[in-house]
């Protein structure tokens, strides 16, 4: 990460609640204390953050919170000359809690994924049936898949659909027993006799 000039020194959340309760020659000293602080120490502090994380912006967050929380303890920043080790020891407790949540987050995304495992059927065992529908599908007409589509995994009824459409409701459940007429007889069509998909995905041609 490339800087130029002095960074200029964030202003603190809540400081200017905190400041409103105090008197304003402390207020000024502790904003003087900070910046020297901040000045000081930012491009050690990001140094160190960058080579423990894996994205600047990782790095700039564990920097922006190590730094709200010299704020709020000025009064327990050292004033012997080790304030770096202290952000240290602060950035240190920082990335612990970041890698903490990062586990809980991966944890939480390695249950959801075995429970999408065992909730979705094996592809290797639907994959016949699935270039079945895939065919069948195809072999529709454009208006007709759509109804399908629509019913089947919008699970809408034909009020729903019409209104989608923009037809009378009539209309809907008229085109969609035909359209559900000709999906079973491609169904049937998609296999043949010795139980292979036929390789057949031309749409037919648009209803007249």
């Amino acid at each position: 990460m490339t800087t130029t000039g002095s960074p200029e020194a964030p202003a603190p959340s809540g400081a200017a609640s905190a400041a409103e309760r105090k008197p304003l020659q402390l207020v000024a000293t502790e904003e003087a204390r900070f910046r020297e602080l901040f000045e000081g120490h930012f491009r050690d502090l990001l140094g160190y953050a960058l080579r423990r994380v894996g994205s600047p912006d990782d790095a700039a967050d564990v920097v922006a919170e190590t730094l709200l929380v010299a704020w709020r303890r000025q009064d327990d920043v050292p004033v012997d000359g080790t304030a770096r080790l202290w952000l240290y020891g602060v950035a240190r407790r920082v990335l612990a809690n970041h890698r903490r949540g990062d586990r809980r987050r991966d944890r939480l995304a390695e249950r959801l994924r075995l429970e999408l495992d065992e909730a979705t059927p094996d592809p290797a065992e639907q994959v016949g049936s699935a270039a079945a529908v895939r065919s069948a599908m195809n072999r529709l007409s454009a208006d007709d898949r759509e109804l399908i589509m629509l019913t089947s995994w919008e699970d809408l009824d034909p009020k729903e659909v019409a209104a989608v459409l923009g037809v009378p409701a009539r209309v809907v459940r008229t085109r969609l027993h035909r359209a559900r007429s000709r999906l079973r007889k491609f169904l049937g069509d998609a296999f043949e006799t010795d139980g292979h998909v036929r390789d057949d995905t031309r749409p037919a041609e648009e209803e007249r």
